[in-house]
């Protein structure tokens, strides 16, 4: 992997879990693990767009996971994330700033959006979760590493087991099953030997699914591309200096300065609104809001030379957040 896949650039590792109310639905729908593998990968493409204002094609390991420390259900994914992706020119460029709360939110907006495609939770408890101080979803992205060697050291404690041999204890007599876990193996989990069976094979995958992914540089069609323009997937044009995009303010706070009015405050019940989705394509906007017959009034009408100021700041930050 070190020599024939592995790009010689930094790498993250990048793991997602969701809140423990939704795991139950991947326990019973297998299937639905590849589409939380695409939750992860979208919620990458779109931070990386929002933080640099290109569309990145960045290279990415995928495994997925179903299990805990404890052998317990828990799906989440991990990554092997390339710092940068590359341009539309073919160039590779830069990212080494990760904000995991901004990445959370792409990533908590793609679960909740497949969720309901599949008609497996309603717009309620979607609006539950999100007022929860803490909804459950995190990104983990302070693993880092600069070399292939350190990469493919990450890269094989992605593909680990689901249990160790040297942390498994039985007792006859009892017919126990005991399993160490936890920093130093400080802590046990006690069980009945057919809960222990029950535990293990209920992380099999099933037949033909795939728990190791490849994405944007290392998938096989992209490095099947460059071997027929004859260039060496494995050393890309690369951009050294990197100028990050940093957003000064959000459209949020810019449409609340101007108008003097909150977009992210419910008219009917005053209460905290967070967005899930959105909606770009400018027809479908006008027919939802003739549809609704909705009417956008201000308190007051703002001053000429602000609203050129902050037009032209929301312009240079679309896309921020999306």
């Amino acid at each position: 992997m070190r020599e024939s896949l592995l790009l010689d650039v930094p790498h993250r590792q990048v793991v997602f879990t969701i809140p423990k109310m939704l795991r139950i639905f991947f326990k019973y729908k297998r299937s639905l693990l590849s589409g939380l593998c695409l939750c992860g990968k979208e919620a990458l493409l779109k931070y990386f767009k929002a933080v640099t204002g290109r569309e990145l094609t960045p290279g990415i390991i995928a495994v997925i996971q179903s299990f805990g420390s404890k052998i317990n259900l828990h799906p989440h994914l991990h990554f092997l994330l390339t710092e940068g992706g590359e341009d539309k020119e073919g160039r590779f460029r830069k990212v080494s700033n990760f904000n995991d709360s901004l990445l959370t939110e792409f990533f908590s907006r793609e679960v909740f959006s497949l969720l309901l495609r599949k008609q497996l939770i309603n717009l309620s408890l979607v609006q539950k979760v999100l007022r929860w101080r803490h909804s459950g979803f995190n990104v983990h992205s302070r693993v880092r590493t600069k070399t292939r060697e350190e990469a493919e050291r990450v890269g094989k404690y992605m593909i680990r087991s689901i249990l160790s041999l040297k942390k498994l204890s039985f007792d006859e007599t009892e017919g126990k099953v005991s399993y160490q876990y936890g920093n130093l193996r400080a802590e046990e989990e006690r069980m009945d030997y057919l809960e222990f069976i029950a535990r293990v094979t209920s992380h099999i995958p099933d037949k033909g699914q795939v728990t190791l992914r490849y994405y944007g540089l290392y998938s096989n069609a992209h490095r099947g591309k460059m071997r027929k323009r004859g260039v060496d997937p494995s050393h890309p044009p690369i951009i050294e200096d990197e100028t990050p995009f940093v957003p000064s303010r959000g459209w949020a706070e810019m449409i609340k300065k101007v108008y003097q009015i909150d977009p992210l405050i419910c008219p009917q019940c005053g209460g905290r609104m967070r967005i899930i989705s959105f909606i770009e394509d400018h027809k479908v906007i006008d027919k939802i809001i003739a549809h609704l017959k909705l009417t956008f009034h201000a308190e007051r009408p703002p001053p000429p030379q602000i609203v050129q100021k902050e037009l032209m700041m929301a312009a240079e930050e679309r896309g921020e957040y999306f």
